[in-house]
């Protein structure tokens, strides 16, 4: 006899959906499409356009990377604060702290790397 399984323990996308909600899930994907589409061409557009004083087109970019990673977690990957979503967000945490430590990381050998190298004229009469 094969154990039961609850209603609520199925995979993301294995829920049976009407056509309502196939036509909600489908209207989600295209407006996550819309602002992902619209913060690439904004990323391109930005630099060249003279919008935005020259020194601070960085910090355009990171805002709009920083939105463009929202999109994509809230309306394709659909990571959310509800409660069954725990395990994703825990996920996503840690994804993040790992990605951090490998950039401090890197950020923190290629500072100390110029410190501790020889003078290039040491360099230079090693080649000899």
């Amino acid at each position: 006899m094969e154990p039961e399984t609850p209603q609520d323990d199925v995979a993301p996308g294995d829920q049976p959906l009407d056509q309502k909600g196939i036509a909600s899930a489908i209207r989600g994907y295209l407006i996550g499409l819309v602002l992902a589409s619209g913060l690439t061409i904004a990323s391109f557009v930005i630099p060249t356009s003279g919008l935005v004083w020259a020194p601070a087109i960085p910090v355009a970019f990171m805002v709009f990377a920083i939105a463009q990673m929202g999109v994509h977690l809230a309306f394709f990957l659909h990571i959310t604060t509800a409660p069954d979503n725990t395990n994703n967000v825990l996920a996503l945490a840690f994804g993040v702290l790992i990605v951090f430590l490998l950039l401090s990381g890197s950020l923190w050998i290629m500072a100390n790397l110029n410190h501790n190298m020889p003078p290039m004229d040491q360099i230079m009469s090693m080649q000899r």
